[in-house]
């Protein structure tokens, strides 16, 4: 299955090279492109995509309100990041894309995405397994690392770590960190060797 992707960014350079990327992954698909939200609401209706990566500067800014409203049911909402937005807005959107992730990591969050939607349609539960980064950004967490510790200790974005974390709290129900570390602890993670491999080589 293909995760259909309609971009929402007005600058032309940034969406042919998002385009770019993500043409060599057979599990993505950019069925359309809308430069402001008046166009995006069209192109919802038209192409019925499964996730918008959107530049967030498009969206009225206020971390008290949801990100991405009017969305149909089921679309992922992914904000592409290129200048600073506060945590607490961003954590509205399902993932986060920064502008200066490697091509391996853009396509890693987006077809993790992808995965998450598959299963749903097969009825499978958000409790899957964890992926190798996921344990090891679990185990960061259980001991204490914030998220910009994280990212220094792993070499990857700030907002990599956040779409990570993300999905660590979709598949195990799990929000609070004291409740992670005690799920790390009782799957044995704790023990697992944690290191960083650069951007370009980053696990999923």
């Amino acid at each position: 299955m293909k995760l259909k992707i309609l971009i929402a960014e007005p600058s032309q350079i940034i969406v042919e090279g998002l385009r770019s990327v993500l043409h060599d992954s057979p599990r993505l698909e950019v069925v359309s492109v809308a430069e402001d939200v008046a166009m995006l609401e069209e192109r919802l209706v038209a192409h019925h995509p499964d996730a918008v990566v959107i530049n967030p500067g498009l969206l009225p800014y206020s971390s008290q309100v949801p990100a991405m409203p009017g969305l149909p049911e089921g679309v992922f909402s992914v904000a592409l990041v290129y200048q600073y937005f506060e945590p607490s807005y961003l954590r509205n959107f399902d993932a986060v894309i920064d502008i200066r992730e490697s091509k391996h990591n853009i396509i890693a969050i987006l077809t993790s995405l992808g995965r998450e939607a598959a299963d749903k349609k097969e009825g499978k539960s958000d409790a899957s397994e964890l992926t190798k980064r996921e344990r090891d950004i679990l185990v960061l967490v259980a001991k204490g690392l914030m998220s910009k510790e994280i990212a220094e200790q792993l070499n990857i974005s700030i907002h990599t770590v956040i779409s990570h974390r993300k999905n660590i709290t979709k598949k195990t129900g799990i929000k609070s960190v004291a409740g992670l570390a005690v799920y790390a602890m009782l799957n044995n993670l704790m023990g697992e060797q944690v290191g960083a491999e650069g951007r370009d080589g980053e696990t999923e």
